[in-house]
This record gives structure tokens, C-alpha cells and sequence, in this order.
């Protein structure tokens, strides 16, 4: 483990960092894609609510009385759009610092100015910024929905792997 921390402490990443990165690139690019043709809790019409029905959503929660949704609710579906502008940061910085090691290759070309624009250390930083966020928004996250599936009870968790989740009668979702 020592090698292994005094590799990464280098900064020597290497190949290991930029095949995640170009992992990242692809799944922010089927991401999306079915936002545009995917099921209908997955579009991208869903994440586009006002804020005042997040406001609202958020309000009834603290007191109990939250609305249930199929897919998700107004205060998930605006973190998901901080989360894809997220990626899409992390994408664009990632890239933009890749660069500065291609820099004669036709498509980091197109990436270069912003390393001009707000300059390297600041594009480095942002990405760093993005790194952690992902790392508390992974934790949180994870933690959120377990709970979310233990209090609910609708096989929230296990519909990751079985693509199905159990609905109570008579319970009135908003999303139907």
C-alpha cells in the first residue's frame, strides 16, 4: 500500500486517471442520450421542475406529510441537474488539462482556452472541487438511499437490480 499511496501522492496517475476519465466521457454521453429517449421517469422533462414545487416538496417533508413519487421527487430531480452539470465541469476541466499534454491534437485544441481563459492553477482547482464533490454527493447518496428504501419500504434498492419496485394500494403518487 505504501507504493501504491506514494504513486498516487505523485500525481502520477497516468493511464488509470484518464481511462476513468474517458469512462466518465462515455457515460455522461449515454446519460445523455436516454435523457432525451429513455423511459418516462428518466427524461429529461422530468428534471426541469419550478423551484417552487422543490420549496414546496421540501416544506411538506419536514413535516411528515411529503407527496410520493414514482420516479423522483422535485428535490432529486434538481440535485441530478447539479450532478450532470457536475459531470459535465468535471468533463470539460478534465479535458482542458489534458490538453496541456496534447496540445497539437486537433480535438484538445478545442479545450485550450479555457486553460488561457481562467487559467491553469484555476481549472486545476475546479477540477479538484469537483473531485470532492463527487466524493461527499457519493457518500450522502449511498446513505440516502438506503434509508429512503428502509423507511419507504418500496424496494427502492433492490430495483437496481431487479427493475421493479413495489407500489402500496391506494397510496396517490403525483407522478402518475
Amino acid at each position: 500500500t505504501a507504493v501504491a499511496v506514494a504513486w498516487w501522492s505523485r500525481g502520477d496517475t497516468g493511464p488509470l486517471h484518464e481511462r476513468v476519465g474517458y469512462a466518465v466521457i462515455a457515460l455522461l454521453a449515454a446519460r445523455l442520450a436516454w435523457g432525451f429517449c429513455g423511459g418516462r421517469y428518466a427524461r429529461f422533462a422530468q428534471f426541469v421542475r419550478a423551484p417552487q414545487a422543490t420549496i414546496a416538496y421540501a416544506r411538506a417533508a419536514l413535516k411528515g406529510k411529503a407527496p410520493r413519487y414514482i420516479g423522483h421527487n422535485p428535490l432529486q430531480q434538481w440535485t441530478y441537474t447539479g450532478v450532470y452539470v457536475l459531470f459535465t465541469t468535471m468533463v470539460v476541466t478534465g479535458l482542458a488539462l489534458y490538453a496541456l499534454y496534447e496540445p497539437r491534437h486537433w480535438f484538445y485544441r478545442w479545450f485550450m482556452p479555457l486553460n488561457d481563459l481562467i487559467g491553469i492553477p484555476y481549472v486545476r482547482l475546479v477540477h479538484l472541487i469537483g473531485m470532492w464533490c463527487f466524493i461527499i454527493f457519493a457518500m450522502i447518496h449511498v446513505y440516502l438511499s438506503i434509508l429512503s428504501g428502509n423507511v419507504d419500504r418500496d424496494g427502492t434498492i433492490s430495483s437496481m437490480f431487479s427493475g421493479g419496485r413495489w407500489l402500496r394500494k391506494g397510496v396517490k403518487f403525483r407522478d402518475e
